[in-house]
């Protein structure tokens, strides 16, 4: 099971934005969360992320409790946050390296130019982020994202 969720709930001052969800995610399965604004979408996967403690419940990632053994989530895991907080004077390739070593990739400059083609940023790599359109932004935080091969893959507003 990549993803596993238990009795999740998450509890803000006297506001509850998760009330006991539960639900689980195959290997290969692709998931996605509908509902209105408020409803817990991002904050289930801040706490899937390990980016926020839940209130209440479990939540596994790839085998691993997300409160007990974070490290070894975040190791499997890519996370492109709705948010994406792309360094912006860097140059695309710079900065896929800069995470690719991160991650202590063997082969970090094969594995850009993987990405690289995998989101289709060909065309604009020889330019400064700071200069890229957002939907171009977008999928830089995404190559960002992949450049690891994470097991899991949690995506927040990706368009």
């Amino acid at each position: 099971m990549s993803i596993r969720v238990q009795q999740l709930g998450k509890v803000y001052g006297e506001q509850q934005a998760l009330k006991a969800i539960s639900f689980e995610a195959s290997a290969g399965a692709v998931l996605g969360f509908l509902g209105p604004n408020g409803a817990g979408k991002s904050t289930t996967m801040k706490i899937l992320t390990g980016f926020i403690p839940p209130s209440s419940g479990s939540a596994m990632v790839a085998g691993f409790d997300v409160q007990k053994d974070s490290m070894e989530v975040r190791r499997r895991l890519g996370y492109l946050p709705e948010h994406n907080p792309n360094y912006l004077d860097l140059y695309i390739r710079e900065s896929l390296l800069f995470f690719a070593r991160l991650h202590k990739i063997s082969k970090p400059e094969q594995r850009v130019k993987e990405v690289i083609e995998q989101t289709g940023i060909g065309r604009e790599s020889h330019k400064k982020i700071g200069m890229l359109s957002k939907g171009y932004r977008q999928r830089v935080g995404l190559a960002q994202a992949l450049v690891h091969d994470p097991e899991v893959l949690i995506l927040d507003e990706p368009t």
